[in-house]
């Protein structure tokens, strides 16, 4: 049996005795330790698609090797604040600047299924959000000497909704999480296609420059924010929702890992498609009053022309 592939170092501070994004350690606190934290160009942002650019020389995004990750297992690992998959160097992309390999994935989620993406889209959220960590494979020998350079980082995010069926890629993951339920333990799993986790459309996405969204908060991550969401089914959810992150007696539950949307500063936004007034829909009550409003100014229009033509005869 092939052993699996080591964690990567270096991307994630130690398991927290309490939570990472709340408490007198919370996120309002990190810059304390990690000065990269309270800098100028942080993330996640709220994404207003009225002000972002559109690049139509931005291509599409081209995995490579995502399909055939190679034979060694990948190693599932609890660190304390979020649940994080190692992946192998021949999973590289392309359609960015330089070529980035692969690092790792993980996920940020809420409680109860409620909000728990860390990007927004013109101030909504969605229940949680998968990141995939590269680095800059073309000019730096790896991830311990990427993540001190300007270019070296690059992180694609993607959007999790809520769906009437479970998805059987994300399956590859969630049907493990039960053996990873305390913070520190690791479980080993085949290797799939991981390109199934992604959007279909990897052509329509985001782009700014940020950085990492736990500390120590680097500000060197080129990110991709697709705009076309992912759907999971809600028991998917709650087996995110499931983990802890301690191992003592009493454990606390691992539930909103996000971190809040941070300044955009001077930074400029720019889509590979151009933008909708948002790719989110609208909710039900926004719907019910966007036709009453149609409704009640089609009926005043009428009314108008009604008195008015009363007043020519």
């Amino acid at each position: 049996m092939t052993p699996p592939r080591p964690l990567p170092k270096g991307l994630d501070p130690p398991p927290p005795l309490h939570s990472l994004f709340s408490g007198p350690h919370g996120q309002e606190h990190w810059s304390n330790d990690y000065p990269d934290c309270g800098g100028q160009a942080q993330s996640p942002i709220d994404i207003r698609t009225k002000s972002v650019q559109h690049d139509p020389a931005l291509p599409p995004i081209e995995p490579q090797g995502y399909r055939s990750p190679g034979v060694g297992a990948f190693t599932l690992h609890n660190n304390g604040h979020t649940v994080e998959m190692s992946l192998p160097p021949s999973m590289f992309l392309r359609g960015l600047p330089q070529t980035y390999a692969a690092v790792q994935l993980h996920f940020h989620w809420g409680n109860d299924q409620d909000e728990g993406s860390e990007h927004q889209v013109n101030g909504e959220s969605c229940p949680a959000e998968l990141h995939i960590v590269h680095y800059n494979s073309e000019s730096y020998a790896n991830i311990t000497e990427a993540k001190q350079q300007a270019d070296g980082l690059a992180v694609l995010g993607i959007f999790i909704e809520v769906g009437d069926v479970a998805n059987p890629a994300y399956d590859n993951i969630f049907n493990q999480l039960k053996n990873i339920q305390y913070a520190g333990q690791n479980v080993s799993i085949p290797p799939f296609d991981v390109h199934e986790l992604l959007p279909r459309k990897l052509g329509h996405y985001f782009r700014y420059n940020g950085s990492l969204t736990t500390p120590p908060c680097s500000q060197n991550v080129l990110w991709t924010v697709f705009q076309q969401r992912v759907q999971i089914s809600s028991s998917q959810v709650l087996a995110l929702e499931g983990l802890y992150s301690t191992k003592a007696a009493n454990s606390v539950p691992l539930v909103d890992n996000y971190r809040a949307p941070q300044p955009l500063n001077q930074r400029v936004v720019f889509s590979s498609f151009p933008p909708l007034p948002s790719p989110f829909l609208p909710r039900a009550g926004e719907i019910v009053a966007i036709v009453s409003g149609t409704l009640f100014g089609c009926l005043s229009i009428f009314l108008t022309i009604h008195f008015g033509m009363k007043r020519i005869r």
